[in-house]
């Protein structure tokens, strides 16, 4: 549709698919259907529908002109600039019946006043300066909206201020007033910043806008009234205060006497240019405000998340489907957008007694350390000694508030902690199958090496410590089963190995297990982990096998002259010099 030009049309029972393109600094749109023609009807029974069919039914606007004086009018105030704006003609009459109508499309253009750099000002021959309000006016070519449209011949309708985008980092972007650093404010003129949030990437964080008025300047009976509004500014102060344009409700803001500052913060804006404009208002007497100006500062940011969500929390940037964005994980109970809501946030007392639970219940590992060193097992000791120690001190980090203790590097302490239960449960199944010695450190040191490459691709995979552990526990199986036939009897053979160590040593992890897998929440966590750390040591220290009985661990085999010793372990294959 071109602009201001009848476009003829005939409807059938199918709908028609019309546009029409909105330049920038676009006033109003005029929908008007003239010359309708129908058959089989009276009237004009044809269905507009302007705005995107993609979108909800309350981003568009219906008109119909069944029963709407003639002419049939849609008037759009503020519509989306720099744009196609879709329009779908629906015929009312039937399957059989034609409807002929002409389709005009009025823009009405307003004239912007543009505030430039003053060094551009003083060599620029086509503007002159305004002395009365200190702006420049712009020159007779920045009057002009594309090809057609009628040109607003009153004042401005808006002050245009240039706004710098500056890139920070990943969903962080500081805007930031050209050459000045607040906005002039004026009764009669909307002033309008364009904030560019359209590059693909800015739908993930959240839009920050703060204003503070000089209050040197502020009478008692002056409001300045602000309206932040996607793909089209407001700039209807004049008419209406509800910051709504042709398709979009605003965010409204204002200043006073009495209240300087305001705020505004936008979570996941949309992709797309917003607009933030003001004017200075006076409710009770208009005269007033004839002769005043407010001086305004402007705080603009898209930030990820807001104040880096607290001492409660963690930003986060995720992606997903090709959509970056990001959000506050908390913790100790605390919840909101930003990490600040307090009502189920535990105690200062609350985190210290959480804290001491998951730390002090990695002490239940001296347990196997002890029946480790007591057996011989010098490897097995040492792995248990790492876990106890990379656990107690990852959970002292992983706290929240002012119960935190780090070390390390948070993600090398979570590393570590995984790695060590992995291996620790991995060197404790294997010790129960009685291999060689050689076969089983081979085993040790692949088995570890595994666990540490599958923690590195999925650091919170199942698979991590479950492979593993049935691999293992196949070894063992394998192993009792060989036993049991070459001996001729169960294995272990011995009802008090049975009853008083195997049997509890398995029910504890078993119920360590389901605690982990199936019992374990973020409510109950400070509880369930500690648990879970009391039968995992538990279950280890009761299921190491006994040393073997045929042989004492150092003995002995020849004495020399001189007092050295020559001492063979025959489990262990190790010699000394003594």
């Amino acid at each position: 549709m071109e602009p201001d030009v009848p476009l003829p049309h005939t409807l059938l029972s199918h709908p028609s698919y019309l546009k029409v393109f909105v330049p920038d600094y676009t006033r109003e749109l005029l929908l008007e259907l003239r010359d309708c023609v129908s058959s089989g009807s009276l009237g004009c029974p044809v269905r507009l529908t302007v705005g995107p069919v993609t979108l909800p039914s309350n981003f568009q606007k219906v008109l119909t002109c069944t029963s709407a004086p003639w002419p049939c009018r849609l008037l759009l105030p503020s519509p989306p600039w720099d744009r196609w704006l879709q329009v779908t003609a629906e015929s009312l009459v039937g399957p059989l019946g034609t409807v002929t109508f002409s389709a005009v499309a009025a823009l009405t253009a307003c004239r912007p006043q543009s505030v430039t750099i003053q060094p551009l000002l003083q060599s620029s021959q086509n503007q002159s300066f305004n002395a009365s309000t200190g702006l420049p006016s712009l020159s007779p070519g920045h009057q002009y909206l594309g090809r057609s449209g009628s040109v607003d011949r009153s004042p401005f309708c808006l002050i245009n201020y240039p706004v710098m985008r500056e890139d920070l980092d990943v969903v962080s972007v500081h805007f930031q007033l050209l050459d000045r650093v607040s906005v002039r404010v004026c009764p009669n003129t909307p002033s309008m910043m364009r904030l560019r949030l359209n590059t693909g990437m800015d739908s993930g964080g959240s839009l920050t806008i703060s204003l503070r008025a000089n209050k040197t300047e502020m009478r008692n009976e002056t409001v300045i009234v602000a309206c932040v509004n996607a793909a089209s500014p407001f700039l209807g102060f004049n008419s209406s205060l509800n910051c709504t344009t042709a398709f979009f409700q605003g965010y409204p803001l204002s200043l006073s006497a009495w209240s300087l500052r305001a705020n505004l913060i936008i979570p996941y804006p949309e992709t797309d240019n917003w607009y933030l404009s003001l004017q200075l208002m006076c409710p009770e007497n208009a005269e007033e405000c004839e002769q005043a100006v407010v001086h305004v500062e402007t705080t603009l940011y898209l930030v990820p998340c807001l104040n880096d969500c607290g001492p409660y929390g963690q930003c986060l940037l995720l992606r997903r489907h090709s959509y970056l964005y990001a959000g506050c994980s908390c913790k100790a109970g605390w919840r909101g957008w930003s990490c600040t809501d307090n009502s189920t946030a535990h105690t200062v007392a609350q985190q210290r007694a959480a804290a001491l639970l998951l730390t002090l219940s990695n002490l239940m590992f001296l347990a196997p350390i002890t029946v480790s060193v007591q057996r011989f097992f010098l490897v097995e000791a040492s792995v248990y000694a790492y876990t106890m120690f990379f656990s107690t001190f990852y959970h002292a980090c992983d706290q929240p508030g002012e119960a935190v203790l780090c070390i390390l590097n948070y993600d090398t302490l979570q590393y570590c902690d995984f790695l060590g239960s992995g291996a620790a449960i991995w060197v404790t199944i294997l010790c129960m199958a009685r291999l060689k010695a050689v076969l089983k450190y081979v085993l040790f040191l692949l088995g570890t090496l595994v666990i540490a490459m599958s923690l590195q691709l999925d650091r919170r995979g199942i698979w991590n410590m479950l492979g593993p552990c049935l691999f293992a526990f196949v070894i063992m199986a394998s192993m009792w089963t060989y036993r049991c036939g070459h001996r001729r009897q169960c294995y272990p053979t011995s009802w008090q190995r049975w009853a008083f160590y195997l049997l509890p040593g398995i029910s504890m992890a078993s119920v360590g297990v389901a605690i982990y897998t199936s019992m374990m929440t973020s409510d109950n966590y400070y509880y369930t982990h500690s648990i879970w750390h009391v039968l995992l040591a538990g279950s280890a220290a009761l299921l190491l096998p006994p040393p073997d009985e045929h042989a004492e661990p150092w003995a002995c085999s020849q004495k020399f002259p001189c007092h050295y010793q020559i001492c063979k372990n025959d489990r262990e294959e190790l010699y000394t010099v003594t």
